[in-house]
């Protein structure tokens, strides 16, 4: 049993990526490439949904919210990564590591809610489509968008009131580049039991519950899409599907390798690789999934590029008639 007397730990210290001083300045113009396209390009799927009036339909309301997620997402993880390449104190008060943990894991719930929304959405429209308008109005919409967020939220809260409990006596190095529960556990000079346990038994019940929600109506979908005559009707009704499977396994698999396993090897290169692609990596891919297979995304954006080509043109021909009037 640990001394009562032992000094609490007040600050982290993160490792980082690649404790390599030669390698510092090309991994921070990669992650920062990554980071930028990938801000963009989920803030242009946001931009391009609310101006488009075409798009306006219950996949695309979903789509730009999963977007916009995915901007919160990757911003409470990777600014602070990309300040740490060239800092030489590279520390993190615990309450800020605890509230960092706070919203990353929210983010994280919230996606796996949002994307069973998804695949319900999938399945009104393929497999109940007279029905579909009506049954997912705005009201409608907004309500299950709002559920998830509260209830990725609480599921989130629970683990953080878990890690409020612990006691970090040192060491107080966390190798990684953010605070994720694997690492806060290792840090721990409490017993980690209880919170394990409860992290394997929310993960089994919201986390199994939620790729239930997700996986479930593609068995429906799978029966009904097969049922069609029309070899184009099969192939354009998966090809709505395709893209939000992929970003579902994606996801669900650099989940399962990071939370769903046995204590993690604090010294683990596999761990920090992990790491990576489901923070930094998963939010580029996105966007990347559904722009290059999304026909009507690819169409506003070039519509909406046409646009402005024109109006820039017409306001370019209209300063020069005023100059040449002066």
């Amino acid at each position: 049993m640990k001394s009562i007397n032992q000094t609490k730990v007040s600050e982290f210290v993160f490792v980082g990526l690649l404790d390599w001083p030669g390698a510092q300045l090309p991994l921070f113009l990669i992650f920062l490439f990554i980071y930028l396209t990938s801000l963009a390009g989920n803030l242009l799927i946001v931009i391009l949904i609310f101006i488009d009036h075409g798009l306006h339909t219950p996949m695309y309301f979903f789509l730009s919210n999963l977007a916009g997620l995915d901007v919160f997402y990757s911003s409470v993880t990777s600014p602070r990564m990309l300040s740490d390449f060239f800092s030489t104190s590279k520390t993190i008060a615990v309450s800020s590591c605890i509230t960092q943990f706070l919203f990353f894991f929210s983010f994280i719930c919230i996606k796996l809610y949002l994307l069973a929304v998804m695949s319900y959405d999938r399945y009104m429209a393929i497999c109940h489509p007279l029905h579909y308008i009506q049954i997912m109005h705005p009201k409608v919409r907004a309500q299950m968008v709002s559920a998830a967020w509260i209830i990725g939220f609480l599921t989130s809260l629970i683990h953080t009131l878990c890690i409020k409990m612990l006691n970090f006596c040192g060491p107080n190095v966390i190798n990684s580049f953010f605070c994720d529960l694997p690492q806060l556990f290792l840090l721990s000079c409490a017993d980690t039991f209880i919170n394990v346990l409860v992290m394997f038994l929310v993960g089994i019940i919201m986390g199994f519950g939620a790729f239930s929600m997700t996986l479930v109506p593609y068995v429906q979908i799978f029966c009904t899409v097969m049922g069609i005559q029309s070899r184009n009707g099969k192939l354009k009704a998966f090809s709505t599907c395709t893209s939000h499977l992929t970003v579902v396994f994606i996801f669900y698999g650099t989940l399962i390798s990071t939370y769903l396993r046995p204590s993690p090897n604090s010294n683990s290169s596999e761990d920090q690789l992990v790491s990576v692609i489901y923070t930094v990596v998963t939010p580029l891919i996105n966007p990347l999934i559904y722009s290059l297979r999304n026909k009507d995304l690819k169409d506003a954006f070039w519509k909406s590029l046409h646009s402005v080509a024109v109006n820039g043109h017409c306001v370019l021909l209209e300063f020069r008639t005023s100059v040449r009037r002066m």
